[in-house]
């Protein structure tokens, strides 16, 4: 032992969005259970302050809210925990993935909003597919914005996965 730190590199997914309406109603569509099932799926809530509880994808993703700055001054920004967990996973279980960090940070440009997202850290043999995962989930998040349809969620992976070069029916687990 050196008692030297060690340096490494993390892998990281990052998006740079513009969206159609108001920050306000972007943070809506981030943040109210009314709207998250639109392009987060079934049974997702996040509890609207620091420390509050985050539950996705009906509980397939736990974690808690580590920064809630609602719009102001044009800006916005929300961070959470991201813990992975199957279908039988109880309450107390442990995720067996590491602990990573989806950041929404969002700023007014003129009559649309910026969207800077960010998740890190990400698993090597993810990566392509977390990609694949978060571009998925922004095109529905912006065609739940436009007021259009939003497709089904397995038309956006398809297109997707080509994209990132992911496998649907051999997915990394």
């Amino acid at each position: 032992m050196s008692g030297i730190g060690e340096l490494s590199n993390v892998h990281s997914v990052k998006f740079t969005r513009l969206l159609p309406g108001a920050i306000e109603t972007v943070w809506a569509h981030l943040t109210e259970p009314a709207l998250l099932p639109a392009w987060f799926g079934d049974n997702s809530h996040i509890e609207p302050r620091i420390g509050g509880a985050v539950r996705l994808l009906s509980g397939h993703i736990r974690g808690l809210v580590t920064q809630w700055q609602p719009p102001k001054h044009g800006k916005a920004k929300l961070v959470y925990t991201w813990n992975v967990f199957g279908p039988d996973d109880g309450a107390d279980a442990v995720s067996a993935y590491p602990e990573s960090y989806p950041s929404f940070e969002l700023a007014t440009e003129g009559t649309i909003v910026q969207l800077t997202f960010t998740h890190f850290p990400v698993l090597d043999r993810f990566v392509a597919q977390n990609a694949m995962g978060w571009h998925t989930m922004l095109d529905m998040l912006d065609a739940a914005l436009k007021g259009g349809p939003v497709e089904a969620r397995g038309v956006y992976m398809k297109k997707n996965a080509a994209l990132y070069g992911v496998d649907l029916d051999a997915l990394a687990r």
